[in-house]
């Protein structure tokens, strides 16, 4: 039988490990998505969509479709999948790898404000400026929506469900943006800051660029941890030399 690895998708090293894999002669690849984006891309070879049930209906999937590793490559802030997903490899007995883009870190001239969560974001607001940029997905809006005083422009990629601050712009785009672009998406919203989460990649970075050019403190929400035990990997090629690893002991003739 041909090895079986599943990926935890939802991001572009995903789609890239799924391409990868697929194209190898005598694998199997399965990629599941969670289903909260309307319309996903194309994806080589298998495609799952929807949740297992927690980490127990996962372990059973795992073992009736003789899986052989899984790579968690969803967004870094995905915390209950990952959860799920390690608690449920270790149930069934298989490998799990983490593929985690890295973050962002500070760089001369940036004023950032790092915080552990969404509420301390919000927290944190009132005292750095009373236009904000709010980039940090559609999903947990509802923890900024006390913030009345605040005017809030609003960018994800599907449209986010209320409730919502009352004086809010809302922005439907997908990166990759340019710093032309976001420099001047500040300048005619009149923005004096910004709140991301720390997603890494170069897909929305500029956003960082451009708020530093012009001065503009940033509120940087932290990754939360990984699970005990558990380590990532920084990119495809890395993931790819690891699975190597893994399948090689387990290869069936």
């Amino acid at each position: 039988m041909f090895p079986h690895v599943l990926i935890l998708g939802g991001t572009t090293e995903a789609r890239r490990l799924a391409a990868a894999l697929a194209a190898r002669p005598g694998t199997r690849v399965t990629t599941s998505l969670a289903g909260r984006v309307t319309r996903p891309g194309a994806l080589d070879g298998e495609v799952r969509v929807g949740g297992f049930g927690g980490p127990d209906g996962l372990a059973a999937w795992l073992r009736a479709e003789s899986v052989d590793a899984v790579v968690d490559a969803t967004h870094p802030f995905a915390a209950t999948i990952t959860a799920n997903a390690a608690a449920a490899t270790a149930a069934a007995r298989v490998p799990l790898l983490v593929l985690r883009r890295p973050g962002w870190g500070p760089g001369p001239g940036d004023r950032w404000h790092p915080v552990p969560s969404l509420d301390a974001a919000a927290a944190a607001l009132p005292g750095l400026g009373r236009r904000v940029f709010l980039t940090t997905g559609r999903l947990g809006l509802a923890t900024f929506a006390g913030l009345t005083e605040l005017s809030f422009v609003v960018r994800s990629v599907e449209p986010p469900e209320p409730p919502l601050p009352p004086h809010t712009d809302v922005l439907l785009a997908r990166g990759p943006f340019t710093v032309a672009d976001e420099t001047a998406l500040l300048r005619e919203h009149r923005v004096d800051v910004l709140v991301t989460k720390d997603s890494g990649g170069a897909a929305t970075s500029a956003k960082l660029t451009a708020a530093r050019d012009l001065g503009l403190p940033v509120v940087v929400v932290r990754r939360p941890p990984l699970p005990e035990g558990v380590t990532a990997l920084p990119d495809v090629p890395a993931a790819l030399e690891r699975l190597d690893e893994t399948l090689a002991p387990r290869a069936r003739p």
